[in-house]
């Protein structure tokens, strides 16, 4: 058996050689590694520690180890000479120093060049040189696309793109920094609502041209230095950094005083939570992530908290960043920052996403975090609490929920079947919590890279919540104040294609001198509202503990198996799954569900040929353009109508097309044939349940057992069936028999109120059943006639 290429676990692989080269960008590069004696390590991290309470840089460090996940490792460096900022579609990349003005004509024709970018201008300072390059990222195309290729759209990863295009692997490692919350609106089209501080940018990463890095693991450490020389296009002269020097402005730490010490008053989050039930009630939200903030006055220099925190809570995304903005006059409130500087220390406990290259494919993945308790006093009372957390269907819940709509974000842009749950429920104990995490890996198809991995899970679901573009938009109308860094992510984007982020959590962010730490909660429906808002104030205290010992004041398990590629079913019943879609388009239509592309992953696995596309113009546009052997509806939140889902369904018939409903869909097809739908009283998201078919040889039920497990998520039921429906499985709930799936009697139509495609549905039944629909849903000539007679029947009804 071949063995696979060893894993990074994020930390550095080994101490670069010396050597002159150059770029397939034309970039002339000297390197130059020194390798440090082990007994000055720790007095040169903590010398660089101390700089960025005055000069720009960044430190990470991982003191967390994790078996297959994470390794102890510290990089670092101050005084970079090139920054690259942004705010919305607006950027700017400066030079820091002499060095970065000839980094600038590195990146200046690339930017130019780049469709991305609609508009550069260069500024120029009172010398003459070039200081700044000031852009504005391209708008939306606006055209009708796949969204497996929204991650290509223009936004300020592209950016980021054509900088890494210029270097190479063997160039400066990359760009290191923060990426705010709201990068998210760049992928998702969500209109923001809550005030935003004039100083607040939405990314910082500096490119370094010296680094200091520390293997913790091999206890060795060493810096790297990087020269360049660079010709200019249409010029004869040869810029070059050599012998230029590298420092930086100093600019002391001062502190500030909070307007106010909270953005939610005490019992407030609670009735946030009250308020977030009404949506879990009626469909629109399954889970949600809110936030409250605290802030103080902070004495403490940023080096005395990250010390501190380090020391209280290893973590495996340890970092202190000194993002001051710039002093220029001239630049807008944005790029200027704050007057007394901004800062970001943290200890986060999750990885938002991590890409590497392993035996020549780039691996993706990500270790979603839901579940909290308390840790208990002694190693005795951990195991108890350990006990109370695995056994808590609230918290199963949660991490099922964020888990699916996980692997649903690598679906998107994965190989059909390389989705892989390959660490479930698993325990990590922190300094004051116990976490149950999950972890998942992806293989990316061709054509896609680490920032389409990055793009397409902005952000975790564990900071936002499911569907993901429903909880953002409540989370921008009902929380109490811009989330800034909150909920983004921390890191490094590698020139080699790799890339290393944790997410922005556990974290004081600094602005003008004032300390502000924000946590938050995953509500459910059923979330107990007191106890919500005291885990918020639990995940807080670590850091407000380090501001107040500060000095600070205030105003006043076993691996789950992924899906095989061949199901093999029923009462022996065994079929290869891979060739059922062989030669057959799938259309699936998104209704702005965050489990749609894991849908079309298991779809992809048959063999099938798929494409995504959102519901209305795009899905309309799709179906009458092109011959499809199946629309497949996915699911949703809210109700039918909120999708004009029947003017869907009209399409398909008027085309002949087959149609599989899931969850909405099918929520939509009863609607759409006459029937009513009802509400139950409590709502089921992320909970398993039995199905049982009703008898008969149901196309979608072929080969599959008469009763099996599923994964519910929705507060709609079919209440009344039309009659030209058959009710093909039901599940019992105690207080009711809940329809779970349909099959149009004459019609290829059929659709399951269960969720195929979850992690609590037998991963050979879901693939299964998706399999049979591409078997035996087709149309014959009398069908064809029976499908425009049932659209006039529907256009009446209508």
């Amino acid at each position: 058996m071949e063995q696979q290429q060893a894993l990074t676990l994020g930390a550095p692989r080994f101490c670069p050689p010396n050597g002159t080269y150059v770029t397939a960008g034309g970039v002339g590069v000297t390197r130059t590694s020194q390798v440090l004696p082990r007994e000055i390590v720790d007095e040169t991290v903590e010398a660089l520690v101390d700089d960025l309470d005055e000069r720009r840089g960044v430190l990470l460090a991982s003191s967390y180890e994790f078996p297959g996940r994470y390794a102890r490792w510290t990089v670092g460096f101050s005084d970079p000479p090139v920054v690259l900022s942004g705010r919305s579609r607006d950027f700017a990349l400066t030079a820091l120093n002499a060095r970065g003005v000839v980094m600038l004509a590195m990146f200046e024709d690339a930017l130019r060049g780049a469709s991305a970018v609609a508009a550069l201008d260069a500024v120029r300072g009172a010398d003459g040189d070039l200081a700044r390059l000031v852009g504005r990222v391209a708008e939306p195309s606006g055209a009708v696309m796949a969204e497996e290729d929204r991650s290509k759209e223009p936004s300020l990863l592209s950016v980021v793109r054509c900088i890494s295009d210029v270097e190479s692997p063997f160039c400066c490692p990359g760009l290191y920094g923060a990426l705010g919350y709201d990068l998210m609106f760049q992928f998702e089209p969500i209109e923001p609502t809550l005030e935003r501080n004039a100083a607040q940018r939405d990314v910082v990463l500096y490119v370094p041209d010296e680094i200091l890095v520390v293997d913790r693991r091999e206890n060795a450490a060493w810096r790297v230095n990087y020269d360049f020389s660079w010709t200019v296009a249409g010029a004869t002269n040869i810029l070059e950094t050599k012998d230029l020097p590298r420092g930086g402005e100093a600019k002391p730490y001062g502190s500030g005083t909070p307007a106010q010490d909270r953005d939610v008053e005490p019992g407030g989050f609670a009735k946030l939570t009250e308020r977030a039930k009404e949506e879990f009630k009626c469909g629109n939200l399954f889970e949600v992530v809110l936030s409250q903030k605290w802030a103080v006055k902070s004495p403490a220099p940023p080096s005395s908290l990250f010390r501190s925190l380090r020391e209280r809570n290893p973590s495996p995304y340890g970092f202190l960043m000194n993002l001051r903005g710039e002093d220029a006059g001239d630049a807008p409130a944005w790029l200027r920052g704050y007057a007394k500087g901004e800062y970001l220390v943290g200890a986060s406990p999750e990885m938002f996403v991590r890409v590497e290259r392993v035996d020549g494919r780039l691996r993706v993945e990500t270790c979603p975090i839901s579940g909290t308790i308390e840790r208990g006093a002694d190693a005795l009372e951990d195991a108890l609490q350990v006990r109370a957390l695995l056994g808590s269907k609230k918290d199963e819940s949660e991490l099922t929920m964020c888990t699916d709509v996980d692997r649903n974000d690598k679906s998107r842009i994965c190989e059909q079947g390389s989705v892989e749950v390959i660490g479930r429920r698993q325990i990590e104990m922190y300094s004051k919590l116990i976490h149950t995490v999950d972890h998942v890996e992806g293989y990316l198809r061709e054509g896609f890279d680490a920032l389409d991995a990055f793009l397409c899970h902005t952000w975790a679901v564990t900071v936002t919540g499911a569907p993901k573009a429903w909880a953002a938009r409540f989370i921008e109308t009902h929380e109490r104040s811009a989330r800034a860094w909150y909920g983004g992510a921390v890191g490094h984007v590698a020139f080699d294609g790799s890339l290393n982020t944790g997410l922005t959590l556990r974290t004081i962010h600094i602005a003008d001198g004032v300390a502000s730490v924000r946590a938050g909660a995953t509500l459910l429906y059923d979330s107990d509202a007191d106890a919500e808002e005291a885990e918020t104030e639990l995940k807080a205290s670590a850091m407000i503990n380090v501001l107040r010992d500060a000095g600070a004041t205030g105003a006043s398990g076993e691996a789950y198996k992924p899906p095989p590629a061949v199901a093999a079913l029923g009462d022996g019943d065994a079929f290869d799954a891979t060739t059922a879609g062989a030669g057959k388009r799938v259309l699936l239509v998104d209704h702005e569900d965050s489990f749609v592309h894991t849908l079309a992953n298991y779809l992809r696995q048959t063999g099938a040929d798929v494409q995504v596309s959102r519901f209305g113009a795009a899905a309309l546009a799709a179906i009458d353009g092109a011959a499809w052997d199946l629309v497949v509806l996915s699911p949703g939140p809210g109700r039918p109508s909120d999708f004009d889902l029947s003017k869907t369904l009209d399409a398909c018939a008027a085309t002949a097309t087959p149609v599989f409903g899931v969850c909405l869909g099918l929520q939509g097809i009863v609607e759409h044939f006459g029937g009513t739908l009802g509400t139950l009283p409590v709502p089921v998201h992320g909970k398993p349940a039995q199905v049982l078919s009703s008898g008969g040889r149901w196309k979608s039920f072929d080969g599959l057992p008469p009763q099996f497990d599923v994964a519910r998520y929705h507060s709609l039921y079919a209440d009344d069936v039309p009659p030209e429906l058959r009710v093909t499985a039901t599940t019992d709930q105690g207080d009711r028999i809940v329809v779970m799936a349909i099959e149009h009697a004459d019609l290829p139509i059929t659709a399951v109120q269960f969720h195929p495609e979850s992690i609590l549905t037998n991963p050979r039944h879901g693939l299964r059943m998706l399999a049979n629909c591409l078997r035996h849903l087709a149309y014959d000539e009398g069908d064809a006639a029976r499908a425009a007679a049932s659209e006039d029947v529907a256009m009446a009804l209508d």
